[in-house]
């Protein structure tokens, strides 16, 4: 078994933290920050960590099919594409969190769903293709779950360079 696969079970009560490679660490902090815009990118990657391309890619598979990484790929800004963008947050009680959660995961729409020591508790991102998807992907997800959901539109937009170093 690879070190990319041995990974503890986080208990009910407290996260465990993942052991990373050090080549798993290098690939998580220099993709956090984009990927070149080249003919090769992932070459090109490869060769600033000192590693062949496909141990590149073999790895950050491993890493998104053990689930460390949930999403790899382009973040588009829907609202400059014509789309709708909007945060939106849940009050679920305890007992129901992880099926609500499977729920409002299952929509394409969803993305960046993290659970919040708050009351409202639930906080996820919904993008959709027209502005109007928005308010229809809020129905959409009350009527499946039985809860409301909390429509928290920005009204600024601030660009923080969000990067978690592992």
């Amino acid at each position: 078994m690879s070190a990319i696969a041995e990974r503890s079970k986080p208990s009910d009560h407290m996260p465990v933290l993942p052991e990373f490679t050090p080549l798993e660490r290098a690939i998580i902090n220099r993709l956090q920050y984009g990927l070149p815009l080249t003919r090769t990118p992932y070459k090109d990657v490869a060769d600033e960590l000192g590693v062949s391309e496909v141990t590149l890619l073999k790895h950050l598979q491993a890493l998104l099919d053990n689930g460390t990484l949930t999403r790899f790929g382009p973040m588009f800004h829907a609202g400059e594409m014509g789309g709708g963008l909007t945060l939106a947050a849940m009050r679920i009680p305890d007992e129901d969190f992880a099926n609500v959660t499977e729920q409002v995961n299952s929509f394409p729409e969803v993305a960046h769903n993290y659970r919040r020591e708050h009351e409202l508790n639930m906080w996820f991102v919904l993008a959709t293709e027209t502005p109007e998807g928005i308010d229809e992907t809020i129905k959409r997800i009350e009527l499946l779950t039985g809860y409301p959901v909390y429509n928290m539109p920005k009204e600024q937009e601030f660009h923080v360079h969000l990067h978690f170093e592992v």
